[in-house]
């Protein structure tokens, strides 16, 4: 513990729901923040109490708009340029996570960018959960608590007693997530491989592994218009899967997502509440995350290991 430095939990203004929980789980009060904004849509972000010499802890994910993550850095410059002792950016949903590599000529490695920017505003830390590229811990020149949210994930999932479970990935790219649920959980893989159109848009696909006769669950990070996982829900059923679910972190849904799910065969989309849900559907089922957050937080300010947090 560093007794001369109080902790502080903060929020910027598109993460406040689950910010609420998490200090509440910790047991403190969230932190006051305002946000000051002008005619031209210009905002400033000020902290209304003292920061000097605190640890403080500035939760926001950074999901579209841009706002979001120009809010984080602003707060995160306002706490250091106030003398805060530390400032750990807890980021449940990293936003640009996508762009960890040039895929293509002439294009932004935007992850990398972003992690420059976290850097110079001057944050010491990050805590964040299912990256979409593992590689972008790298890219920090701060430590980087990289959660799972595996740890919600199988706990509910032990609760559901699904008899001839089997584990799926959606895509090639989510084969080593999926594998490590399967390994966990001691029950079969299979894969779904799928070719791209364009971004966004899915061609073939097929189903690599026996499904028949399973309850199947899909595996992964993120859903956003939701084509790849309804396309790989109608193509298991095909193969005759007794039923199928998906576990996905973070709940973009953009588009037709929704819409998507509910016109699909999927019985149950479960994610978490790392970014709040722009729609409602009797298919999705929430998980808290503050919990976890709240845990390792406060295993950070007391120096103490985080490996407990983890279920693999």
């Amino acid at each position: 513990m560093h007794p001369n430095s109080p902790i502080k939990i903060f929020s910027g203004s598109a993460t406040k729901y689950i910010a609420d929980r998490i200090a509440q789980s910790y047991g403190t009060p969230l932190g006051k923040v305002s946000v000051q904004r002008f005619a031209d849509k210009e905002f400033q972000p000020c902290f209304e109490e003292t920061v000097r010499g605190d640890y403080v802890f500035i939760i926001q994910s950074t999901f579209a708009p841009a706002e979001n993550l120009l809010e984080l850095l602003f707060l995160i410059d306002a706490a250091r340029r106030a003398s805060a002792y530390k400032i750990v950016a807890v980021i449940p949903y990293f936003g640009f996570a996508r762009q960890d590599r040039k895929d293509r000529p002439r294009v932004s490695i935007a992850a990398k960018l972003v992690s420059n920017l976290l850097v110079t505003a001057g944050v010491s830390r990050i805590i964040t959960m299912d990256l979409h590229a593992d590689q972008i811990q790298g890219f920090f020149d701060v430590p980087v608590d990289h959660l799972f949210a595996s740890r919600v994930f199988v706990h509910y999932l032990k609760s559901l007693e699904l008899e001839n479970l089997v584990i799926a990935s959606p895509d090639t790219g989510g084969v080593k997530r999926a594998n490590s649920y399967a390994k966990h959980l001691d029950v079969p893989m299979v894969i779904c491989h799928k070719s791209r159109k364009g971004a966004n848009l899915i061609g073939e696909m097929t189903v690599i592994g026996e499904v028949k006769d399973k309850n199947v669950v899909l595996i992964d990070d993120m859903i956003d218009t939701a084509g790849t996982i309804t396309k790989a829900a109608e193509l298991i059923i095909e193969k005759g899967a007794i039923s199928i679910r998906c576990l996905a972190s973070h709940a973009l849904f953009s588009g037709p997502a929704i819409e998507r799910i509910e016109q699909s065969p999927l019985v149950e989309v479960i994610v978490t509440d790392s970014i709040p849900l722009c729609q409602q559907s009797d298919k999705i089922h929430v998980v808290t995350i503050a919990d976890m957050f709240a845990d390792v937080i406060k295993k950070i300010y007391f120096n103490q290991s985080i490996s407990s947090s983890f279920i693999f």
